[in-house]
């Protein structure tokens, strides 16, 4: 029997993770000893006192039943202290902040919220895939708007074509950012607020990472700008901030109308977050924040690991102010694919095409800060002695 799947399905492109899952899995059954730079997934535990609160709320049977789909108050309420703490940035916990299942799954229903079949998207090129992913499923078109490194990676709005803009519903972006790990000042963000206005569109701030950054660099809000609210809504989780990927909850916050209509769409199609891991990530979020310096230093220290290992190679990379990652060009006569198949077969380490990002992602590649320095160092042994001095 055959099943014919949905359009929607037949337009999305395989998940670039998943890709990458299955061949680490692929040759770890080889018996070879893969070091994996591929996804950024936090290797450090989650902070004890987290955990502890978990532990003592998922004992309460008061906390066993469905939750709230936009989230119980107390949580939304802890979302707001942390804006307030960290940014200046006041909310309103019942109409400004809604609950998530992590950050992820907000970026994707945005999209569902506001398209319809034949509306147009501004998405950055390379950017995380889940901003074109969502808005395919929802059946509109992603424009993709190409970013470079000459531009530190940000969006030009100048270059937008005003036909384009005009037919826009609504605008992704990511700083600190993913995959290139970099960040947006003041001066772009209240352009990208006067180029929402101009053109009536919804901007979607992803600020994952606003939280992992170093030298001293604190990162923006898109919040923290005056107008941000009327035009916008930013995605946030306590995945990177406090190493609690797979809890599987988050935020969205800002536009009133925006965090209304998300949770509309929630209430019809999730049962919200197990109070519990609601609970234990307040904990987080309103308790002692040493953790993300103590974390940042490892990253950092790591960071400068492989970004000094790579150009005693032959690269010339700049560290990154921000974000877990490394972007860096591939050498000459390679792809992004092809070069991440030789890094992988010569040297068991696996790196991620920039190509999974987007066309402007080829020519690039990403490496990921989360694993042990040690690991990071035999990485970097390995390309040295198995592909040697590269060449652009």
């Amino acid at each position: 029997m055959k099943f014919t799947e949905a359009q929607r399905i037949r337009n999305l492109p395989p998940y670039l993770f998943a890709r990458i899952e299955n061949l680490i899995a692929a040759k770890k059954e080889e018996g070879v000893d893969v070091i994996s730079l591929g996804i950024g997934d936090p290797d450090r535990p989650t902070p004890d006192h987290i955990i502890e609160e978990l532990i003592k709320e998922a004992r309460n049977p008061a906390n066993h039943q469905y939750p709230s789909s936009v989230g119980m108050l107390s949580y939304r309420q802890a979302v707001a202290y942390w804006y307030n703490q960290r940014f200046g940035v006041g909310l309103d916990p019942r109409t400004e902040v809604v609950s998530l299942l992590g950050s992820k799954e907000g970026i994707a229903h945005i999209s569902w919220c506001y398209l319809d079949p034949g509306d147009t998207v501004l998405a950055p090129d390379p950017g995380y895939p889940v901003y074109s992913g969502g808005a395919i499923l929802a059946g509109a078109t992603p424009h993709y708007i190409p970013v470079c490194e000459e531009n530190g990676y940000l969006v030009d709005f100048d270059a937008i074509s005003p036909d384009v803009a005009r037919k826009a519903k609504m605008l992704f972006l990511n700083y600190p950012n993913n995959p290139t790990g970099a960040v947006a000042g003041g001066d772009f963000y209240r352009r990208a607020i006067d180029f929402a206005r101009e053109y009536e569109i919804l901007i979607c701030h992803d600020a994952a990472y606003s939280d992992v950054a170093y030298d001293g660099y604190k990162p923006h809000s898109f919040l923290e700008f005056p107008g941000a609210k009327e035009v916008g809504i930013e995605f946030h989780s306590v995945s990177k901030t406090y190493n609690m990927t797979g809890w599987r909850i988050g935020w969205a916050a800002g536009n009133p109308e925006a965090v209304e209509a998300l949770g509309r769409l929630k209430s019809n199609i999730d049962s919200g977050v197990f109070q519990a891991v609601q609970y234990a990530a307040a904990a987080g979020l309103t308790g002692p924040q040493e953790i993300v310096d103590r974390q940042n230093a490892i990253y950092q220290e790591r960071r400068d690991i492989l970004v000094d290992g790579l150009n005693s190679l032959g690269w010339n990379l700049t560290k990154p102010k921000a974000s877990f990652y490394v972007w860096a060009p591939v050498p000459k006569g390679y792809t992004s694919a092809s070069f991440a198949e030789l890094v992988l077969e010569q040297a068991g380490v696996v790196i991620t095409p920039g190509i999974g990002y987007g066309q402007n992602g080829e020519g690039y590649f990403r490496m990921a800060l989360t694993i042990e320095k040690q690991r990071i160092r035999e990485a970097l042994d390995r390309l040295a002695a198995n592909i040697g001095r590269v060449s652009f």
